[in-house]
Formats: structure tokens, C-alpha cells, sequence
């Protein structure tokens, strides 16, 4: 016995596939172009614009879990992730003074001095990756609501 699927899901399922895919394009786009100018990912950019965005004072620092959220990693897989940049020397870690058991991570002046260079490229990228998807039926509404977000906009 056959069911008919529900057109509601199907056009759930369809909405989902176009954002993946809107996604993935932009992704890659900025990937190769952080890859080629300045040898970093686009998490490791993410990592070091989220640190970069620290302050001090209440809720000024994240802890490993919140920056995990933030370029959606695991826990695991941002650890790595900040020893590499800690081991290219664009981050650093050190103790929480009012937690000894909390570390915070801070973006070096090598890290900040990368992400304003990379973050032309990284801004560059992203238009033209939205630029090309918008010329695409399936993902022109999806790039037009991401433009709709920027207060430029």
C-alpha cells in the first residue's frame, strides 16, 4: 500500500535541499578563496572573528563550549581546531583568574593582523557566491532573504 506524501513535507524537503545546497555553494566559494589568499579555512576564520569579538568584562570571554556553537563544531573538532591556530601562533590560551578551571582562548596580534587581511577575501567571496546562486531559480529566494538580513540591505 502506497501513501501519498504529504505535499507539505515534500515542499519542507525541497526548501531544505535549496538552503543545503545555497550552503554548501557559498562554503566552498569562500573556501577557495581563503585557501588561495591566505591559507586559512573558513572555520578557521570563523574561530578567529568569534574570538576576535572577545571583550572584557561580563560574559566578555567564551568559553571552548560557546565558541563550539558558534562556527558549529563539536567540542572535539574545535579543540583541534584551536591548537592548529594556536600552534601558528594566531591564537593563545590562558586561565580564567576568577575559574582556574575555565581556559579562555585570545586572538594574537599575527591572528588579528591575518583576519583583517583575510577578511576583505572572505566578504569579497561571499558576494560573489551569492551573486552566481542568485542566478539560480531554485536558490534566488533564498539569496535574496540572506540580503534581506544586512542592514544595508
Amino acid at each position: 500500500m502506497s501513501r501519498t506524501p504529504d505535499p507539505a513535507l515534500v515542499g519542507l524537503a525541497q526548501g531544505w535541499c535549496a538552503l543545503s545546497a545555497l550552503h554548501g555553494r557559498i562554503e566552498a566559494h569562500i573556501e577557495r578563496a581563503l585557501q588561495a589568499g591566505h591559507e586559512l579555512s573558513v572555520r578557521e576564520f570563523s574561530v578567529l572573528d568569534v574570538l576576535s569579538r572577545q571583550h572584557d568584562g561580563e560574559g566578555g570571554h567564551l568559553r571552548m563550549n560557546q565558541v563550539a556553537d558558534a562556527v558549529v563544531l563539536s567540542q572535539s573538532a574545535t579543540t583541534r581546531l584551536v591548537n592548529r591556530l594556536e600552534d601558528r601562533g594566531l591564537l593563545t590560551r590562558y586561565l580564567c583568574l576568577t575559574d582556574r578551571r575555565g581556559i579562555y582562548t585570545d586572538v594574537t596580534d599575527a591572528g588579528r593582523a591575518l583576519l583583517a587581511e583575510a577578511r576583505p577575501t572572505n566578504d569579497a567571496a561571499l558576494g560573489e557566491a551569492l551573486r552566481e546562486a542568485s542566478k539560480r531559480a531554485e536558490l534566488a529566494p533564498l539569496v535574496a532573504a540572506v540580503e534581506s538580513l544586512s542592514p544595508a540591505a
